[in-house]
């Protein structure tokens, strides 16, 4: 037996908890859904609208909202870690989603969404606890009717690009009206 496969991996040592809270999303999405996408984003940021359930799990905040662009932030933790010791890939997917639909909706007027149609991805480096903190940007590069295209980057702390990816959205009315 190694010396690595001594330790007990199972021990009470070894075991970390963390606990997440967060504001029932659908009442939080139908005053959002009365607001420009622009007001929502900044609703958000300032601390006006509760972030989104999944942004508490994942710990991300919305640091830069301008109109076409959105910038998110991560400090890394080790329990978005995978067994290699790394971020798990889904976590800047997980940012770059986010930001590049929120850059969407800087655009759109009250009672408008988006959902993503594809998100293309590609990983430049590996992303860890030692990364810094790590911020997801998303860009609109075209804005349409009935579909809208983005670009995002993930840096990590020192401003290195770690992350690129692109996705397609398509619009949406407003869910709480049956459209």
């Amino acid at each position: 037996m190694t010396e690595s496969a001594q330790v007990d991996l199972f021990s009470s040592a070894q075991r970390r908890e963390r606990v997440v809270d967060w504001q029932v999303p659908a009442p939080v999405a139908k005053v959002a859904m009365g607001l420009s996408g622009l007001d929502a984003m900044l609703g958000i940021r300032d601390g006006r609208l509760p972030p989104p359930p999944f942004a508490r799990l994942i710990g991300f905040v919305m640091a830069v909202v301008e109109p076409d662009r959105i910038v998110m932030e991560l400090e890394p933790r080790e329990d978005l870690e995978n067994t290699i010791g790394l971020l798990h890939g889904a976590t800047a997917a997980a940012l770059l989603d986010t930001a590049m639909g929120c850059a969407i909706s800087t655009r759109l007027e009250a009672g408008q969404s988006s959902v993503t149609l594809d998100l293309k991805i590609t990983f430049l480096r590996p992303l860890s606890v030692r990364s810094g903190l790590i911020s997801a940007e998303g860009k609109i590069i075209k804005l349409g009717r009935q579909t809208s295209y983005t670009e995002g980057f993930v840096r990590d702390g020192k401003g290195a690009l770690a992350v690129h990816a692109t996705a397609t959205f398509s619009m949406v009315g407003n869910i709480f009206a049956g459209n």
